[in-house]
């Protein structure tokens, strides 16, 4: 393993994921995780349901990106963080915030929680990939938006992807403050922590 990950090659590992996640296209993953990557997920909420574990980058890409595009669309994963921290491990934490459309009930679909990312050499192959990921959704709430108009305003207020922790506060107050019915935001002005 690399004794240490450059911030630039963190970064593109991390954006990888979205854009195979976001943009659903399911063959990207194999570009940013080790062929024999482990996924687990822990979650504090009935609101949305994924297997406890799942091993190799094939299998993550059908959980995290195939079969979730069959039920999410218009979807953008946020990190809230200015910029992802490395430890000496190789392990990163970050809080993030998801901003989507479920497809069967046309509602705006918004939820918080953390990644816990470690990163590693694959076998066979000299750049660094993601090893591990764990995801912990704390909340994820269903609102009703048939003309997807909370969503285009809600993402549209949003940096994307990196979304610092002040930036999020500030552009969820003024959301809040400038849509109508928008109090639905205000608990995900707060970005979410591992206990």
């Amino acid at each position: 393993m690399n004794t240490s990950l450059s911030s630039s090659s963190v970064r593109s590992l991390l954006e990888c994921y979205l854009r195979a996640k976001d943009l659903n296209q399911p063959e990207v993953i194999s570009e940013c995780f080790s062929s024999d990557a482990e996924l687990t997920f822990s979650i504090a909420t009935d609101d949305i349901d994924f297997p406890r574990r799942v091993l190799g980058a094939a299998a993550i890409a059908k959980t995290l990106v195939a079969d979730f595009g069959e039920r999410f669309d218009r979807c953008r994963t946020y990190y809230v963080c200015a910029e992802p921290l490395v430890d000496e491990s190789q392990n990163c934490s970050m809080p993030w915030l998801v901003v989507m459309r479920q497809k069967e009930t046309e509602s705006l679909r918004i939820g918080k929680g953390m990644y816990r990312w470690r990163f590693g050499d694959e076998s066979g192959n000299a750049e660094d990939r993601i090893v591990q990921l764990h995801i912990h959704i704390e909340r994820m709430d269903a609102v009703p938006d048939p003309r997807a108009e909370k969503l285009n305003a809600l993402q549209g207020s949003l940096l994307y992807p990196w979304l610092p922790p002040a930036e999020l506060r500030a552009r969820l107050a003024s959301f809040i403050a400038t849509s109508s019915d928008a109090e639905f935001a205000v608990p995900f002005k707060q970005p979410a922590v591992f206990d």
